[in-house]
């Protein structure tokens, strides 16, 4: 791979500077895009980007790459919006200064670098981005309409149709995706946000349903994807009551009665806080389940048992704390809020819950035979009659006796039946 800063383009009657050029080969193939760079709270313009796509197209370059502060709401979303016409032949990349910072902690410090110039390198580079002077931000700001959308979710009066309102929830996606970069840091792992398939297909259907959120129940949900992890950790923001809740759903066992099913899971919340919540949910049931708070069910399980004839099905960890208000970071700050509450929640309970899997089928051990074989009773004549060691020395009479003959010789003895002396001829 090559690359060279401020190459020179000629678009028409203007001259051109990108930031750089990348260019790939991997045998007969070669892959080559254009790069612009934006650092501290400089954003990327629809102009340029236009422009530079159309170099591009020109140049029969494969696209065009962006990195800036800005964070999609969507992964594989383009912060900028451009003419979706100039991507028809073009790809246009973007990445941000967070996401290249995270990918490269993870690969230096978890995945490991074989070669050890390689290594040094990335590990200078991890230096730099994280200098305050580096112009590499964290995320910390909720936008200018913060203030106006939630002081109208606050009052009742925020509606679907406010321009401000999609803006908002697109920033809120945008925070969560930062979290999850800095959790994975943290992990060693991949953490992205979670999204069904129309969402990532329609990414207008995500944003509708944060607003409509926000307008009837004055709420913002997110949850993002832990590898391995029980469940998907769910955020709740709500700004009418000032609260975030992060909750996790995790499968009760199958087997067992309902208050051991319940301390099979408090066993495993050694480390969460008694304000934690929990809720217990029954086989072939809608709606909620019995809640209580886990101060409680640890003196007395049978707290979450309503019926003890309906089986559990699936059990909600839960833990809210206050939820701050400005705009951006610091004391009060709704994001250090939210990602105070998802590291918290994370480290005290969702680390150390386990899905709970059957036992394996054991072999069924056979019963202990006896010492001594029992004697058979029987008339009939055997082989195996007069065998037995005391019996065999006690007949053994003579040396050279032969077997058959003792046998014969008993057999005449014991059954030889008595003549009477009528019988017998007078002399």
């Amino acid at each position: 791979m090559t690359s060279s800063n401020q190459v020179p383009f000629q678009l028409g009657e203007r001259r051109l500077y990108p930031d750089g050029l990348l260019r790939a080969r991997r045998g007969q193939k070669q892959w080559t895009a254009l790069v612009e760079v934006k650092t501290g709270v400089n954003e990327l313009s629809t102009e340029q980007l236009e422009a530079y796509l159309d170099i591009a197209r020109e140049q029969d370059f494969d696209a065009v790459i962006t990195i800036s502060n800005e964070i999609p709401a969507i992964a594989g979303l383009h912060p900028t919006k451009v003419d979706k016409r100039k991507l028809k032949r073009v790809a246009m990349h973007h990445w941000s200064w967070s996401m290249v910072l995270a990918d490269a902690v993870l690969q230096k410090e978890h995945r490991g670098v074989a070669d050890p110039d390689q290594a040094w390198i990335l590990g200078e580079l991890i230096r730099y981005l994280e200098h305050p002077r580096s112009g590499a931000l964290q995320f910390d700001d909720m936008g200018p309409s913060w203030v106006t959308t939630r002081e109208a979710v606050a009052s009742g009066t925020l509606r679907v149709g406010d321009k401000c309102a999609p803006e908002v929830a697109a920033r809120f996606d945008a925070l969560l995706r930062y979290v999850s970069l800095q959790l994975g840091r943290k992990l060693g792992d991949d953490v992205t946000p979670t999204l069904s398939r129309k969402e990532l297909a329609e990414p207008a259907l995500r944003s509708q349903a944060l607003v409509q959120s926000m307008c009837t129940n004055g709420t913002l949900q997110g949850s993002i994807n832990i590898p391995n992890a029980v469940g998907p950790l769910v955020v709740t923001a709500d700004l009418r009551a000032g609260v975030v809740t992060c909750h996790v759903d995790i499968a009760a066992p199958r087997d067992g009665r309902a208050t051991t099913r319940v301390n099979w899971l408090v066993r495993q919340l050694r480390h969460a806080p008694d304000t934690a919540r929990i809720e217990a949910f029954v086989m072939h049931a809608r709606g909620t389940g019995t809640a209580e708070l886990l101060r409680a069910v640890r003196e007395q399980p049978a707290l979450l048992i309503e019926d003890p004839k309906k089986e559990l099905r699936s059990f909600r960890v839960a833990l809210g704390l206050p939820l701050g208000t400005k705009r951006g970071r610091g004391r009060g700050a709704f994001i250090d809020s939210i990602e105070n509450a998802i590291n918290t929640f994370y480290g005290d309970i969702v680390q150390d819950l386990r899905a709970w899997t059957a036992a394996p089928p054991r072999l069924r051990e056979a019963p202990a035979q006896p010492d001594e074989r029992p004697a058979l009773t029987s008339t009939a004549l055997s082989s195996q009659d007069g065998t037995e060691p005391d019996e065999a020395a006690a007949g053994s009479t003579a040396e050279g006796d032969d077997e058959p003959t003792q046998i014969l010789s008993r057999i005449t003895t014991d059954t030889a039946v008595p003549v009477p002396a009528s019988a017998h001829p007078k002399p």
